[in-house]
């Protein structure tokens, strides 16, 4: 069976960046996920289509096909006000490289990485932390299936439904094929 449009498809993967091996799966525990339906970038599912348990293919994402450029104004100075618990900042999280979950004034959920903390901000990053990188991946397909009641019992991650939907939601599902929304 190939990789195509809504298959459970599990690959073994490594992704280097800058000379350097940034993540990678398990032996005897690869990477499944719905092909066609969002979870990974385009153009990684675009590389692996129509390949077949056993092959392998290795390829290059530049940055705009991968996480984007660096968005400067993703790079913010915010109080250090923003950090407290309990009516005092948060010095034990407040170093560089530590990565922060946030929220933003709309409530939308954000990672922030801490760039700088001076004595009354703190510099911090909202890119993607692969932004602005080369992503260079090797890949080999270990199987692909028919995506079967259980795969979907974790949610769905079409983006139409949000993986909560149930029989006789009221939700636009418009255009969307994924098998999960009703």
């Amino acid at each position: 069976m190939k990789v195509e449009m809504h298959k459970m498809v599990a690959v073994d993967y490594k992704l280097t960046v800058d000379g350097q091996v940034a993540d990678q799966s398990r032996p005897g525990q690869p990477l499944e996920f719905i092909f066609g339906t969002g979870m990974l970038l385009p153009k990684f599912e675009e590389a692996i289509e129509g390949k077949e348990p056993g092959e392998k293919v290795a390829f290059t994402l530049e940055p705009k096909d991968g996480y984007g450029e660096i968005i400067d104004q993703a790079i913010v100075d915010l109080p250090k006000e923003v950090f407290m618990v309990d009516g005092k900042v948060a010095e034990d999280i407040l170093f560089e490289g530590s990565q922060i979950p946030m929220a933003d004034a709309q409530g939308n959920r954000m990672l922030g990485i801490v760039k700088e903390v001076g004595e009354t901000t703190v510099k911090m990053d909202f890119n993607h932390p692969m932004a602005g990188k080369t992503l260079n991946f090797e890949v080999e397909v270990i199987s692909v299936r028919e995506v079967s009641p259980e795969d979907l019992q974790g949610g769905c991650s079409c983006g139409h439904c949000g993986g909560e939907c149930e029989e006789g939601c009221d939700h636009d599902h418009e255009g969307c094929d994924c098998g999960h929304c009703h």
